[in-house]
Parts: structure tokens; C-alpha cells; sequence
């Protein structure tokens, strides 16, 4: 009998202790990652023989000839995806479900749509409940149809968190708004599209996340950009961007860039949730940087807790 008690007991507390967990807090983790020209491999071939026919590509012919993955590269890239090990990953300059596929195996796929093979999107790991969304169309504009990709994640309970990815327009990036370059004046209106957006959110209370590729370096709080984005005031922005204070390290010897131009905005709501010290900027292996066909983006994550 004694035996027999101890062992309800025994039982008894491992499934509180499992309750408790899952009643505890609990740790999100969120980055981004432009993958430069994820394509499907029927799509590089394609390229690869049009351009050498010269014929229309797909691809940009220094793009379809130069960064052409074998399946060495790709294993890579999915190596590198393992070791973020985030939850949810924006993803920007991707084709479809069956790139991506190939990089973060197992994990469940948001793909906006458009024309072109550059999309953004979202991979989320398995039983993480979410909702896709349609996506934010009019940030699709200029020569690159990105829109942005919409994701909701535990829908419809205290924890939902609403994301967008986003890859704005290049040639652009410390420019003045007002230079009046093409590539200028698409990224003003994919600004106020954007800063929109943000809004309604920030009106409707919605604990929201926008995040990717902005081709814009920052946060500089005196560029027309930013102040665009706070979608406040000054003193009190509805969004945070975590990158900011965070000094800049190239991810690799010779990456093109001396500033961040990949961010992840938080709504007020979840600036305070932010586990200290967590924002990243993953670096990649030097010998794997030049013996692979990785990409010109490093992934950026940040850690969140969303409640009990």
C-alpha cells in the first residue's frame, strides 16, 4: 500500500510540474533572414540556359550564372538555419514553399505571392499555432513585386502577436528621401504604405512585430524614414527597433555592409517582453563564407517572452 501511494504521488507531481510548465512563461524566438535569390532548382536551370541562349530568364543573368547552388551550398544554408534554431523566421528573396523547403526542413511555410521569384515570407516550427494571412500588397511596387507577408501567431488567444515581413526597395539606403531618385521615391511609398499599417495596429492595441529587409540603415531617429515608422512621437513611438545601440559587426569578412539594414520593430506592448541581451546578429564560418554560396544577409533574431 505504501508503494502504491508513493507512486500516485510520484505521478501526481511530475504532471503538475508539466502543467506548471506549460502555465509558465514562455520564450518566442523571431528573426529574419534574406536568403539572396532562393530559387527552386528548376528555376536556376531555366535561367542558366536562357541566359547562355540569350533568351528572357527568370534570373538576372549575373544572378542565374554567379550564384548558382548546388546542393553542397544549400545543405549550408540549412546548417545555418539549424543553429538560429528560432521559432518564426521572416524570410525575404525567396521563390516558393519549395526553396524554402530545402533550408528549414520540417518547419511550416507562409509564402506571399507575386510575380517575380522574390518573395517574402515566414517559416514557423511545427505545432506553433498560427494563421497566413493575405498579404500587405501595397508594398509591392517598383520592379520587384515584394509584398509584404502577413502572419498571426496563436490566433484569437492572449498571446496572438501579429508579424510582417517586409523587403523594401534597394538604392536607397542613406540617401534623403526627397533626392527624387526612382529608387527614393518607391521607398517613400512603401513607407507611408507601411507606417499605415502600423497604425491600425497600434490603434486596435494588437501586439505586433514588423520585420526584414528595409534597405535602409538605422535606426537614425533624425532620418525622415524612422520618423515615419515611430507611428507616434517622438518621445513615445508605438515601435521599437531592438537593433537600436547595438553596434554593427560585419556577419563576414567583406559582407557590403558597415550598418544594420535588416531590423526587427516591436510594438510597445512587447518592448517590455524583450529578454535582455538577446537581439543577434548570426555570423557565418569566414572558410564556409568563401567556400559556399551562402548569402550577402546574415540572420538577425530576438527573444521574446509572450506570456504565461
Amino acid at each position: 500500500m505504501r508503494s502504491g501511494w508513493r507512486v500516485q504521488a510520484i505521478t501526481f507531481l511530475i504532471g503538475a510540474a508539466a502543467a506548471c510548465a506549460q502555465a509558465g512563461p514562455q520564450i518566442l524566438t523571431v528573426a529574419s533572414w534574406n536568403l539572396e535569390w532562393l530559387v527552386a532548382p528548376d528555376t536556376a536551370h531555366a535561367g542558366r540556359l536562357a541566359c547562355d541562349a540569350g533568351r528572357r530568364s527568370p534570373l538576372p543573368c549575373d544572378v542565374a550564372r554567379e550564384l548558382a547552388r548546388d546542393s553542397a551550398d544549400v545543405a549550408r544554408l540549412a546548417h545555418y538555419a539549424r543553429r538560429l534554431d528560432a521559432d518564426v523566421i521572416a524570410l525575404q528573396e525567396v521563390e516558393n514553399a519549395e526553396a524554402v523547403r530545402r533550408v528549414f526542413r520540417g518547419y511550416e511555410l507562409c509564402i506571399s505571392p507575386g510575380a517575380g521569384v522574390q518573395h517574402t515570407g515566414f517559416a514557423i516550427r511545427p505545432r506553433l499555432a498560427h494563421r497566413c494571412n493575405p498579404a500587405l500588397v501595397t508594398l509591392a511596387t517598383g520592379d520587384r513585386q515584394r509584398a509584404g507577408a502577413h502572419l498571426t501567431l496563436h490566433p484569437g488567444t492572449p498571446r496572438q502577436i501579429e508579424l510582417l515581413a517586409v523587403h523594401l526597395k534597394s538604392g536607397c539606403s542613406r540617401d534623403p528621401l526627397d533626392t527624387g531618385s526612382a529608387a527614393c521615391r518607391t521607398l517613400v511609398t512603401q513607407a507611408t504604405a507601411l507606417a499605415g499599417w502600423m497604425r491600425e495596429r497600434a490603434a486596435d492595441g494588437l501586439r505586433t512585430i514588423v520585420l526584414g529587409d528595409f534597405n535602409r540603415v538605422g535606426p537614425d531617429p533624425d532620418d525622415a524614414f524612422w520618423r515615419q515608422l515611430q507611428v507616434g512621437t517622438a518621445r513615445s513611438s508605438a515601435f521599437r527597433n531592438v537593433s537600436a545601440g547595438t553596434p554593427f559587426s560585419n556577419c563576414y569578412r567583406g559582407q557590403p555592409y558597415t550598418q544594420f539594414i535588416d531590423h526587427i520593430l516591436v510594438s510597445r506592448d512587447l518592448a517590455g517582453k524583450i529578454v535582455r541581451n538577446s537581439f543577434r546578429h548570426h555570423g557565418y564560418r569566414s572558410l564556409d563564407a568563401l567556400r559556399y554560396r551562402l548569402s550577402d544577409h546574415c540572420p538577425i533574431s530576438v527573444s521574446l517572452i509572450i506570456g504565461y
